[in-house]
């Protein structure tokens, strides 16, 4: 009985400094800092395909030779058509070509009673109209700012009514000229935009040959300019 009496009292009294000599346990561990993942920054390159439309506002001006011209007279009109291009971005830098092709109602007329003697009536009118031109813009991710500028083509159709012979003449031609603006593109989603952009578009002067009965002049030059706001939507197939 004094044995374990003694066994006892050393264990109890050596207690206190095997205690102190076990390791004091880790501190507890503080939880892992949050780190937000960057989105990922939308990629402009790649070949699309999309609609577009709009309205056009402009010029036009007839100058047969020998008699007095029409002066600047308005033309205007809307427009819808398609459009195919690709972007190639590097860093910030975005750039491109696009194509597109329009129907469209831009036309005017005016009336003029010194060119004939009495109240002549001249229109003009663009039944389409379509660009090829080369882009460059800065994007801010979503966001493509951008300018551009091209040729352009499209038919410009000539009508002059004589009530004083009286007779009709008409002509159409294709014309080219040239074109330049810039705008803006947004990407909704990886494959999809949406774009604003401005045109100024410039055929120059056409020779339209009168085709009437009685016709005055040989040829008529007749000049047409516009500007086009349009909307568009684009889809993309892709990067590179």
């Amino acid at each position: 009985m004094k044995r374990i009496v003694l066994a006892a009292v050393v264990a109890f009294s050596a207690a206190p400094a095997l205690a102190a000599d076990l390791p004091a346990p880790p501190p507890p561990q503080a939880p892992a800092a949050y780190v937000p993942v960057a989105a990922p920054i939308y990629n402009w390159s790649g070949f699309y395909v999309g609609i577009n439309g709009g309205y056009g506002f402009g010029t036009s001006a007839w100058s047969p030779a020998g008699f007095t011209g029409t002066g600047n007279f308005d033309v205007n009109g809307p427009l819808v058509g398609g459009t195919i291009g690709a972007n190639f971005q590097t860093g910030q830098f975005v750039f491109g070509v696009e194509a597109d092709v329009d129907w469209s109602d831009i036309n005017g007329s005016t009336t003029n009673t010194t060119t004939c003697g009495v109240t002549c009536t001249f229109q003009t009118s663009n039944d389409w109209l379509g660009t090829v031109r080369g882009r460059v813009g800065y994007a801010f991710d979503r966001v493509l700012v951008f300018a551009t500028a091209g040729g352009a083509f499209g038919d410009i159709k000539g009508n002059f009514t004589d009530p004083g012979i009286p007779f009709t003449a008409s002509a159409t031609n294709t014309e080219f000229g040239w074109t330049a603006g810039g705008g803006v593109e947004v990407g909704i989603t990886p494959n999809l935009t949406a774009k604003v952009e401005y045109l100024f578009v410039d055929f120059g002067s056409s020779s339209l040959a009168c085709s009437g009965v009685g016709c005055p002049v040989a040829t008529v030059p007749v000049s047409f300019d516009a500007s086009l706001i349009r909307a568009g939507l684009n889809f993309k197939f892709g990067g590179f």
